[in-house]
């Protein structure tokens, strides 16, 4: 893709930190939005629980990307945490569709974040991006995230969901608490390790949002995970080899619901989720494996 003004809300999480340097390392101009005062041209303003986004900071911006949310497994799921995840993700939204729909040459691609949460838990059977959406409130607020983007997409502006899998990273997200424990020799299986895990090496999800970025003929949802998901009892195997430390212990179900209340249905969900449309498009990924996606991390 030729060098290109690009505005990335979100850009100081995991995703959004790594994407925003690969960009600028292949010269395009990056423009974050930030909730305070911007400090430069680089920075936009904007209130994403407020519905403001300062529209005019977005001209001859060619694509608009939207990885702001607040952390689903940061914290205990109560009412006040629950309303905040959905404000963070459908108010910011509808906010960044709106302002990017109100300008007078709207950007050419609007890229939103969504997550295999949409699909609630596919226990054994396979999900690809046909899939219907599932129970649960993962997947009510992934129906959501994404039918607030409406406003771009009725403006004619290419749209793509993002439906991220869990992200094999060391920094954060749920590996970046994992590795610590692995390496502690306190990695094990959650619950009783059938459930499937749909992953994806950081790495690879970088380059599959600008690959999705860069094909002005591909639009609608796709998933982001590598072409082949494992159980957890698989994952946490191969932990302990990569790592080489035991991964014996086990935390059975009813402790993680005692411990993460509502969360816990979510963790010990199954989610068998394939990139098929992000695979006939033509992506390869450099760390399908999970053994490769945990030595890149």
């Amino acid at each position: 893709m030729e060098r290109s003004r690009i505005a990335v809300a979100g850009a100081s999480g995991l995703i959004g930190g790594a994407l925003v340097r690969s960009l600028a390392a292949d010269g395009h101009e990056v423009v974050r939005l930030v909730r305070r005062a911007p400090r430069g041209p680089d920075e936009v303003r904007w209130d994403p629980e407020r519905g403001r986004v300062d529209a005019a900071g977005l001209i001859g911006c060619e694509v608009v990307v939207n990885l702001a949310a607040a952390g689903v497994g940061d914290r205990r799921w109560t009412p006040e945490y629950k309303r905040v995840l959905r404000d963070s993700r459908v108010l910011g939204t509808a906010a960044l569709a709106e302002a990017v729909a109100s300008l007078p040459e709207p950007p050419r691609a609007f890229v939103n974040g969504s997550a295999i949460g949409f699909y609630g838990d596919t226990g054994e059977r396979v999900a690809d991006e046909d899939a219907p959406p599932g129970d649960g409130f993962l997947a009510r607020l992934c129906v959501e995230w994404e039918e607030a983007a409406a406003p771009a997409e009725e403006a004619g502006v290419r749209t793509v969901f993002l439906r991220t899998g869990l992200v094999v990273a060391r920094g954060s997200g749920a590996w970046g608490r994992l590795f610590p424990l692995f390496r502690a020799g306190l990695g094990g299986r959650l619950g009783d390790g059938r459930q499937y895990w749909s992953y994806i090496a950081l790495h690879d999800e970088v380059a599959a949002i600008r690959h999705l970025i860069d094909r002005a003929d591909l639009a609608g949802p796709f998933n982001l995970t590598a072409p082949q998901p494992l159980t957890n009892r698989e994952v946490t195997a191969a932990m302990g080899r990569v790592l080489r430390r035991p991964a014996v212990c086990a935390v059975p179900g009813p402790v993680l619901r005692a411990a993460l209340g509502e969360l816990a249905g979510d963790v010990l969900a199954s989610q068998r989720v394939v990139p098929r449309r992000l695979l006939e498009s033509g992506f390869r990924f450099a760390f399908p494996g999970i053994e490769e996606a945990i030595r890149a991390a």
